[in-house]
């Protein structure tokens, strides 16, 4: 008897060395929710594959009785792995295009990009600093002033006779208010308020798709951030331009390469939202579209490591179609949902990988929109990250 006992002890514990690393990994592995547009799709058993978990035998409610949303996931169909909210959806389709066009963008409110130092009779002060306003602040009025420009915020400042200012600054969704006092240099006969600010940006960018059904643009899949401060610039208004591709500087494993471009006179549309998750806005009227090609947009699980393609403009010849691979899929990253590796020797040749301009790049696969390009990996820039198009499409959607 006591023999028996020991057998089945060993044999639970054996179970358990099993299932204990499939529950782990399965939990942190699989996604929070599941898009499902064919109910008949064993989503479940996709994602454990793209997960390394591959002989599982799971067991979860169908996609077509969902009417709590939810599917209990199981493994062996006994032990809970994880609560699934399941959304059903539309198949839906957009017009991808993977053109580059320039950016233009003006902040609502001024950024704080930099704090100065000042020597008076000397002594070392800051009076940004020391009101407590930091680099990333954005300024919103100064004595009750909405401001919106750098020359506004220098015309208030070189306008004062010592008096003291109460600056109010967006930080972090916060507004917080500061008083800050002026100090006098003397050989310059002015006060100084110890700060540099921006109002404006430009860059280039990869327009991903154009979303008929609300006719909305969206492009490269990260927000556009200050070169100084690495915030996310608030937009007030921005505008798209066309662009010329006029040279590429390769990426290399010490330094990343970028697209070099001449911004046109043509304005293609404006540019409303800069978000986490790309940059959005609306073509103009006459902008021609007739070249985007139209593709399903593909949910995050019909994403597949293996083999993928990317539409990007590196030259004169205007988008073109490049060979790559899927290497990694996370679903619970916000927006690092893949690694995607160039494998076109054509492409490599010329840009060494993936350059800077061309984030928003399109990532096609099994005939399908299944993300875009944000970043490179800038010790190995033949990889890269990129957005489930999924994630991009619901974010056209939002107002």
């Amino acid at each position: 008897m006591k023999k028996a006992i020991r057998i089945l002890d060993l044999v639970f514990a054996a179970f358990l060395a099993v299932a204990y690393p499939f529950i782990i990994i399965g939990s942190a592995a699989l996604p929070d929710s599941l898009t499902v547009i064919d109910p008949s799709d064993r989503i479940v058993e996709k994602i454990y594959s793209v997960s390394d978990i591959k002989d599982a035998s799971v067991d979860y409610q169908s996609a077509q009785s969902v009417g709590t949303n939810t599917a209990d996931l199981k493994l062996f169909g006994i032990i809970p792995v994880k609560s699934e909210q399941i959304i059903n959806s539309d198949s839906r389709s957009v017009l991808v295009s993977g053109q580059p066009f320039g950016i233009k963008l003006y902040t609502n409110g001024v950024i704080v990009v930099g704090t100065k130092d000042i020597n008076v009779e000397g002594k070392t002060v800051n009076p940004a600093r020391e009101a407590g306003i930091e680099v990333g602040d954005v300024i919103i009025s100064i004595n009750g002033l909405k401001v919106y420009s750098s020359d506004e915020v220098e015309e208030i400042f070189n306008d004062n006779n010592g008096d003291k200012y109460e600056i109010t600054v967006k930080r972090a969704d916060e507004y917080k208010t500061f008083t800050l006092a002026p100090v006098y240099i003397d050989n310059e006969g002015s006060f100084k308020a110890g700060m540099w600010v921006r109002d404006s940006t430009a860059g280039i960018g990869t327009v991903t798709f154009f979303n008929p059904s609300v006719g909305t643009v969206a492009a490269l899949g990260h927000p556009v951030t200050d070169v100084d401060t690495g915030e996310i610039m608030p937009i007030l208004n921005g505008e798209a331009v066309e662009t010329k591709v006029t040279s590429v500087t390769k990426s290399t494993a010490s330094e990343t390469g970028s697209l070099s471009c001449d911004f046109l006179s043509k304005s293609i549309g404006s540019l409303i939202k800069n978000t986490d998750e790309g940059v959005y806005g609306k073509y103009d009227e006459n902008t021609d579209v007739s070249l985007c090609c139209q593709y399903e947009v593909a949910t995050p699980q019909e994403t597949e490591r293996g083999f993928a393609q990317i539409i990007c403009t590196v030259d004169e010849s205007g988008p073109q179609v490049y060979s790559a691979e899927i290497v990694r899929i996370s679903y619970n990253d916000e927006v690092k949902n893949m690694i995607i590796k160039i494998t076109d020797e054509n492409l490599i040749s010329k840009t060494g990988g993936i350059v800077q301009g061309m984030s928003g790049s399109p990532i096609i696969q099994n005939g399908k929109l299944v993300g875009a390009v944000t970043h490179v990996i800038v010790n190995n820039p033949q990889r890269g990250y990129g957005i489930f198009a999924q994630t991009m499409l619901e974010e056209s959607q939002n107002e």
